[in-house]
């Protein structure tokens, strides 16, 4: 039980980081970006504190499914998919807001999202399959995130 929640901790740490390090990257607050506030948003998008709220939540969510899984005999392979998505959703922010680059922000959202069900995939093949529900959190809120990064490449 220890070891459990000295990851819960590790993950709240590298998640909540990897926000952080995402938000600094991005060069400022959507709110004070000129070119994200004139950017043709699609009609469905949240106001800005719920992506505030989506993000805390799913976070939280996220670090106890990781803990959960850095207890399972496939440990090393949930790490590295980990680090993968890690690295994603870090880059997703100065591509997007910083460089202006909506395609290929849309190209890593993508596959941010397809690392995410990937490793659902492979913890399916665990006993702890029943923890993927705190995965569902992060792939729905990607699934929305996809469409409003799809919206002005396609408007």
């Amino acid at each position: 039980m220890k070891k459990k929640v000295g990851f819960i901790f590790l993950f709240l740490l590298l998640n909540f980081g990897a926000l952080g390090l995402g938000n600094f990257l991005m060069g400022g607050s959507p709110a004070a970006n000129e070119w994200y506030q004139n950017l043709a948003k699609a009609p469905w998008t949240p106001p800005g504190y719920v992506f505030g709220l989506a993000w805390t939540n799913i976070m939280i969510c996220f670090s106890f499914y990781m803990a959960q899984l850095m207890t399972t005999s496939n440990w090393r392979t949930f790490l590295r998919i980990y680090i993968i998505q890690w690295v994603l959703n870090v880059l997703w922010n100065p591509i997007f807001f910083q460089f202006h680059l909506i395609v290929a922000a849309l190209v890593v959202i993508t596959c941010l999202f397809m690392v995410v069900i990937w490793l659902g995939f492979e913890s399916q093949k665990n006993e702890s399959a029943y923890w993927n529900i705190l995965l569902m959190p992060y792939a729905v809120w990607l699934i929305i995130a996809i469409s409003l990064n799809a919206y002005p490449v396609f408007y």
